[in-house]
């Protein structure tokens, strides 16, 4: 029998996602990292369809310590060699791509994994992508706004009509190939601004929240916002679907984890927080992260899956993803990492929220 939405929205999903780290080698030929990392993705995303994890999901950047410019080549490779994992983004920087070519991208994955494509669309932590494809930060706002909609029409219609202003409009031509689903799932990603979350609300899209920083239970106005926004638009609250992103690492030793997933983390968010201006993190600070009720998922499956539990409580969410990190650890570590998440969290989580 088939799962109704209302079922679907009672068994939250559970996922990984990642950015796709690597050492930066700032060569043309011979990128060993680039190609390994690539070849690393993909055995990830076998072993989380394996172990039953819902969803895999693919950042996108345009610099050179990450591998991931493009979520949905990726995401193609990974769909000729699994099953039933859900494929999406995280995220399509939708301000400085064309959405013509977004839809196209996604429905032709959609095509080849047969009908287990998504889009997560948002603006993106980083602005490398701007200047590099010709677009104005001035235009930051606009550009989403108008690349937003685009997208959200060309899903809906085969025929397109748009007027732009950012992006020549389309007179009555259509766009192909359509999507093996009759419309593919189209999330809004969200770091924090009130603004992005009412938009996500009154067009009733499925919302992601990246919660990389700061306490969870800070992040509860925004989820309530964001069904406020989607019922003063007339739509039914109770059928959104919102999906919590945290930082995770798993091993069979709580301080084990915490001694692995140190060195990797503080390298990632040091060299970000450099470029922002942030102070250095010092252990302190990150033990104090993975506490309980912090926003790291470090430690045992135990640990974790509690963790996930707890905040299901605090924002009734539809999916959960788990964000992994790499670097300079043995990627047998974050195979491990991965088989623990999908073989003793997810049954524990799903146990305790049917």
């Amino acid at each position: 029998m088939p799962v109704t939405k209302n079922e679907q929205l009672c068994n939250m999903e559970l996922g990984i996602s990642t950015f796709g780290e690597i050492p930066i080698e700032h060569i043309s030929g011979g990128a060993v990292n680039a190609q390994k990392r690539i070849a690393e993705l993909i055995q990830e995303a076998i072993l989380a369809d394996e172990t039953g994890i819902d969803v895999y999901a693919l950042g996108e950047h345009h610099r050179p310590d990450y591998v991931i410019s493009s979520p949905e080549m990726v995401l193609a490779a990974v769909a000729a060699v699994t099953n039933n994992i859900k494929l999406s983004s995280a995220v399509t920087v939708l301000s400085s791509a064309d959405p013509v070519r977004v839809y196209q991208n996604f429905a032709t994955l959609d095509l080849i994994s047969k009908g287990r494509a998504e889009i997560m669309a948002g603006r993106g932590s980083f602005i490398e992508s701007f200047p590099l494809f010709g677009h104005d930060l001035n235009d930051y706002d606009e550009l989403f706004t108008e690349k937003l909609e685009l997208l959200l029409h060309i899903n809906q219609n085969e025929i397109v009509n748009s007027k732009g202003k950012h992006r020549a409009s389309i007179n009555g031509r259509g766009v192909y190939p359509r999507a093996y689903q009759q419309q593919l799932p189209v999330w809004l990603a969200v770091g924090g601004t009130p603004q992005s979350v009412v938009r996500a609300g009154t067009l009733n899209i499925p919302l992601t929240i990246a919660i990389l920083g700061g306490q969870p239970a800070q992040y509860v106005p925004l989820t309530d916002l964001y069904r406020r926004s989607a019922a003063k638009a007339g739509h039914d609250a109770t059928q959104l679907q919102l999906a919590i992103n945290q930082h995770m690492y798993i091993a069979d030793d709580s301080m084990q984890a915490a001694d692995e997933f140190w060195p990797i983390y503080s390298a990632v968010m040091n060299r970000v927080g450099k470029e922002r201006g942030w102070s250095p993190m010092s252990r302190e600070q990150f033990e104090y992260l993975r506490q309980p009720g912090g926003p790291l998922l470090v430690g045992t499956a135990q640990e974790v899956a509690d963790k996930i539990i707890a905040e299901h409580k605090l924002f009734n969410n539809t999916r959960f993803l788990a964000q992994t990190i790499s670097g300079n650890i043995a990627h047998e570590k974050i195979l491990h990492s991965i088989k623990l998440f999908g073989t003793k969290v997810v049954p524990i989580v799903r146990s305790a929220i049917s």
